[in-house]
């Protein structure tokens, strides 16, 4: 178990703080914990839940960095990714047991959720099935049940251009100018850690990864059941012009889900919380902080 009262490093950076480690479920997940050591300022922890394809270390640190000012926040890696042990499953309610497992490792009774991408369909299965586990969630450029997606398409079309610096700013970014500049300030964030940097995923992690955002969009919810049975205060956040996993997604998410809050980011793609961080933050910010409304 973690103690969310012990002292850590006074870097208590994405880009500094020491990878930990902790068993559940029969895995050795990799983790990072930061914030402030004290439990009394800290409230809920908050639990990211990583897009398709990342680990700890494609987190941005300016988004992480800053949400962990007056709250523990916690980067982990799932089951098989990065250098957490166990084989990556091929389905979102694999995924979201997995977390699970590592969260109850962690000896949480009460997390709040920030589901990027892939992420946030792990979010949505978590909410619904362990609704006394989670006491907010924030959905980032994601998608419900049965909802449209163009993964493969968009990851041939972002590979195919050889003069980018790194996939992720056609993946993540519009065309631009302004979106541009802010990836590419993106992507020199996330290369600020030099030493015990997350280890890179490959096709046993990202195969089965593709198969479950996939077969999470391709396959009927009838009545949107899990989405009517999250009752938990949600933020849905989505870039105008996600190509992925387009912003239709963030309005079926809004119009579903029965206690949420819908915010959509100008001229952004996939990447909007990372184009927008600032404002990012302050909006999961303030959604945290505020008194939980009901249902």
């Amino acid at each position: 178990m973690i103690d969310l009262d012990a002292p850590h490093s006074d870097a208590a950076t994405l880009e500094a703080a020491p990878t930990r480690y902790i068993e559940g479920g029969g895995i050795r997940f990799a983790y990072r914990r930061l914030g402030p050591p004290s439990r009394a300022s800290t409230g809920t922890p908050l639990v990211l839940l990583q897009h398709f394809s990342g680990n700890i270390d494609a987190w941005d640190p300016a988004v992480v960095n800053a949400l962990a000012a007056d709250r523990p926040v916690i980067a982990f890696d799932n089951a098989g990714v990065g250098r957490s042990t166990g084989r990556t499953p091929d389905t979102v309610a694999a995924m979201a047991r997995d977390a699970v497992a590592f969260i109850d490792a962690l000896g949480l009774a009460e997390v709040d959720l920030l589901g990027f991408s892939l992420g946030g369909c792990i979010a949505q299965q978590i909410a619904a099935e362990r609704g006394r586990l989670v006491r907010k969630l924030v959905l980032v450029d994601t998608a419900p049940p049965g909802g449209e997606q163009h993964l493969l398409v968009v990851l041939q079309e972002a590979f195919s251009q050889t003069d980018a610096p790194d996939p992720r700013l056609p993946l993540f970014f519009t065309r631009s100018a302004a979106s541009r500049s802010a990836g590419l300030a993106f992507l020199q964030r996330t290369k600020v850690r030099q030493e015990d940097r997350d280890t890179e995923n490959g096709a046993a992690v990202t195969d089965p990864q593709a198969r479950a955002l996939i077969g999470w969009c391709t396959t009927p919810d009838p009545g949107n059941a899990l989405l009517h049975a999250i009752r938990q205060p949600a933020l849905v956040i989505s870039g105008s012009h996600d190509t992925m996993l387009p912003t239709s997604n963030a309005n079926a998410l809004f119009k579903e889900l029965g206690n949420a809050q819908l915010i959509l980011y100008p001229d952004s793609g996939h990447g909007a919380l990372f184009q927008h961080h600032e404002t990012f933050v302050s909006h999961v910010r303030t959604f945290l902080d505020a008194p939980p409304t009901a249902a």
